[in-house]
């Protein structure tokens, strides 16, 4: 491998010798380097025949020194293996594959506790943004993300007081319209089987309450939850417990997909006919939703689209053009299928 020329006076050439042999502003020469897509055709190539004659490497420290922060997007998630989650990180990694930004990823495992560490440890890295699942911050965390000094986008939800901006959709809305759907295909004594009840299960748990109680069909003994991490041997387990309280149960809305796929296979084993016995509804509608038979109605949240909405809203701020609309609501769509088609 070459060594970069040395500039006139020796040593490594600079961001100005740059912008010296390219006849331009060192501040040109940035952005161009920074964010090739802010400068036109012409005068990024020219800038960057000016780099590879010269042998210019860009100094990340220095870089981050200068401007007193890192070029990196520190990004919180509950989980790393929930396919809800994954499908918002690529959205983000996507979005900022050319882009000069690197990308740190924090594991909270659902923990409030965990996120405020985290949050400790990415703010003493002084990152260029800051992306967030949730609204439910402590008291502690939402302090560190208002002191953060860099855009900070929640994820994931809509509320009415974001720290700074916010991307996502109504839970409660999405819950109240899977229940609706439900009632409106003529099911009457409706569950709801939910696993791992964060605040965001519980906003779909408050939608469907509100809706059978609306209807005047409301019974607690419908309800059958565990604070146990969803999957789909545990969606069979909850349905059979579902039953033992409620025989008569005609619907079921899953608080995830997963549930209800453990839903559908128990009802085959049992021999319960899918859906003029029983209906089902999950909620993210993933793949397995569409291919299971019967195909499950599932309500569908654009889990990808947040995570390249969320990058979107911290570029422009961090260009220095902050949205006027900070709360972007992305809502969901109820995807109707054989398992509700009475």
């Amino acid at each position: 491998m070459s060594k970069p020329r040395s500039r006139r006076g020796g040593g490594r050439p600079t961001l100005a010798d740059v912008a010296r042999k390219a006849g331009v502003g060192a501040i040109t020469v940035s952005r161009a380097l920074r964010e090739p897509g802010r400068v036109s055709e012409d005068l990024r190539r020219q800038i960057q025949a000016a780099v590879d004659e010269l042998g210019y490497v860009p100094d990340p420290n220095a870089r981050a020194l200068a401007s007193a922060r890192a070029e990196v997007f520190g990004v919180l998630v509950p989980s790393l293996t929930n396919n809800v989650f994954a499908e918002v990180v690529r959205g983000i990694y996507d979005s900022l594959s050319d882009s000069p930004f690197r990308i740190q990823i924090g594991n909270t495992h659902y923990s409030g506790l965990e996120e405020e560490r985290l949050l400790q440890v990415f703010g003493s890295q002084r990152p260029a943004a800051l992306i967030v699942a949730g609204i439910d911050q402590t008291p502690g965390a939402r302090r560190l993300l208002e002191n953060a000094g860099c855009p900070v986008v929640q994820v994931m939800e809509t509320g009415p007081d974001p720290v700074d901006m916010m991307v996502g959709f109504s839970h409660f809305d999405g819950g109240r319209t899977a229940a609706g759907h439900l009632l409106q295909a003529g099911y009457r004594k409706i569950g709801f089987i939910g696993a791992r009840m964060d605040p965001r299960s519980q906003r779909r748990l408050a939608g469907y309450r509100a809706a059978m109680e609306a209807a005047g069909l409301f019974d607690p003994r419908l309800i059958t939850t565990t604070p146990v991490p969803s999957s789909v041997t545990l969606g069979r387990e909850l349905f059979r417990d579902a039953l033992a309280k409620m025989p008569t149960l005609d619907g079921v809305f899953c608080n995830n997909d997963d549930i209800a796929l453990g839903v559908l296979f128990e009802c085959h084993r049992a021999s319960i006919d899918v859906p003029k016995q029983i209906g089902i509804v999950g909620f993210n509608d993933l793949d397995m939703m569409q291919v299971s038979f019967p195909s499950i109605t599932s309500v569908r949240t654009h889990r990808y689209e947040i995570g390249t909405r969320a990058v979107a809203l911290a570029l422009a701020a961090i260009a220095g053009n902050p949205p006027e609309q900070r709360i972007v609501d992305l809502g969901f769509e109820l995807m109707r299928r054989e398992s509700t088609a009475r």
